[in-house]
């Protein structure tokens, strides 16, 4: 086992990855910016490197000073997180060549589904359901009769990159050459690459995701599914643990498709695969070569941390289970608790005033917030992660209710009352919505 890990990211994640090494007996050695140098994992890890200004790009993203703290503070590992490096297969490289542990599947597979046309590609050979689609990038010229073929609505996404950055819908063949442009645009601002392709726009699906895991000697077992069809923009909002539209034999069958699948790939660490479901059939969107945002709503109706599997997988382990010991009890919620307007989504930096997080049976609340620390403008809005666990989902929809109410943030708006809304809302409470339903919702209540 590694004697000391490197945490390549920051806020609620790094300190999510201290809490596991210091279960483990890791030491850790936190990197940050200068605007982060009062952060929460700073304060929590045994070690800590100043990386560079409050810019991303001159610390967080800054290989050569990641590279360098590894070497610094003699860390064997660097564990990646989510966000920033962790699906930079260049990086993952780097690090091999270093003789640093990249705690993450390899350079290859993140390369791989990096890509979603050669993702795509990979995982129909190895029998993956996906959305009947373009096949491989799409020319100007080609596209009209492209999308004849797939037929309308069909919905226009870069090859590269993710977050719903050059995506469109063209409901129309008379849609078609604006949506393209601005997809092509918005692809080649985003990442430098304009490629897009094409696929069939689903009327109504969910977005549901299963987890997986691979160790080193050819052990894959999933552990069910994540449904995280509430969303704005694409950006995930809420997440639930199992979902409310998929029964037991569902989980089963394409738990099984996903794991047969990646053990012909050779995959190795945590994974999801993501799909769009509708109709009772599974299509795949992509592969994320990395730990979610979402995890712990697996690891409260699972009761396995993934991070610390993460972390034994590195070093050569076996998985702790078999497919057969993993078992599914109650259900769970994750509610984004962002650092912006809870209806226009303005982002909110600031000092905290005041902090008091919810407690009691079955409430975690992941975050790097605490009375007093400055939320920096530099970086990702996501202030907290409020994960309830019950024994059926009424129960932790109550529970859910209860411990927003609980949550005290000042000082910055966040997303609170927006979850408190959405509670009241009978398709919510029932389970009945789909990728477009919070979309509807927001521009009902801007209406108002």
């Amino acid at each position: 086992m590694f004697e000391k890990i490197l945490i390549a990211n920051r806020g609620e994640i790094a300190l999510r990855v201290v809490r596991a090494c210091k279960e483990m007996g890791i030491s850790t050695v936190a990197v940050h910016s200068t605007a982060d140098a009062n952060a929460m994992h700073v304060r929590m890890a045994d070690e800590s490197v100043c990386i560079g200004p409050p810019s991303a790009a001159q610390s967080y993203l800054n290989i050569p000073a990641l590279i360098a703290a590894c070497e610094i503070t003699g860390a064997e590992a660097i564990h990646p997180g989510y966000g920033f490096l962790s699906e930079n297969a260049r990086f993952a490289e780097i690090v091999k060549e270093h003789g640093i542990t990249f705690i993450g599947p390899t350079p290859d597979h993140i390369r791989m589904m990096g890509d979603k046309i050669t993702a795509i590609k990979a995982v129909k050979e190895v029998g993956i359901p996906t959305v009947p689609g373009s096949g491989g990038a799409v020319s100007d010229e080609d596209a009209a009769s492209v999308a004849a073929k797939i037929g309308y609505p069909v919905l226009i996404k870069a090859t590269a990159g993710g977050g719903g950055r050059g995506m469109k819908v063209a409901q129309t063949a008379a849609d078609l050459p604006l949506a393209l442009a601005t997809a092509r645009q918005e692809a080649k601002t985003a990442f430098a690459n304009d490629q897009v392709y094409m696929e069939k726009y689903l009327q109504r699906p969910r977005h549901i995701e299963i987890q997986v895991m691979a160790d080193s000697h050819g052990n894959v077992i999933h552990l069910g599914e994540r449904d995280c069809s509430l969303q704005r923009r694409h950006q995930k909002v809420w997440e639930e643990a199992g979902s409310p539209a998929l029964n037991a034999r569902q989980r089963d069958e394409i738990g099984a498709v996903v794991t047969k699948a990646l053990k012909k790939l050779g995959y190795l660490g945590a994974g999801t695969i993501e799909f769009l479901f509708e109709d009772g059939q599974f299509y795949f969107i992509e592969m994320n070569t990395r730990l979610q945002v979402e995890h712990p709503v697996t690891e409260a109706i699972t009761g396995i941390d993934v991070v610390r599997e993460q972390i034994r997988i590195a070093a050569g382990g076996t998985l702790e289970m078999k497919q057969e010991d993993v078992t599914f009890a109650g259900h769970a919620i994750e509610c984004r608790i962002n650092a912006e307007n809870p209806f226009t989504f303005v982002p909110s930096p600031g000092t905290i005033t005041a902090f008091h997080a919810p407690g009691g049976l079955g409430v975690r609340f992941d975050s790097a917030m605490y009375d007093g620390y400055r939320l920096p403008p530099y970086y990702d809005s996501l202030a907290g992660k409020l994960i309830v666990h019950g024994r059926n989902r009424n129960e932790c929809l109550m529970r859910l209710r209860r411990a927003l109410d609980e949550l005290v943030v000042g000082g910055i708006e966040t997303t609170v009352p927006l979850f408190l809304e959405l509670l009241k809302e009978p398709d919510i409470i029932n389970g009945d919505y789909n990728i477009h339903w919070l979309e509807h919702f927001l521009e009902r209540h801007k209406a108002k």
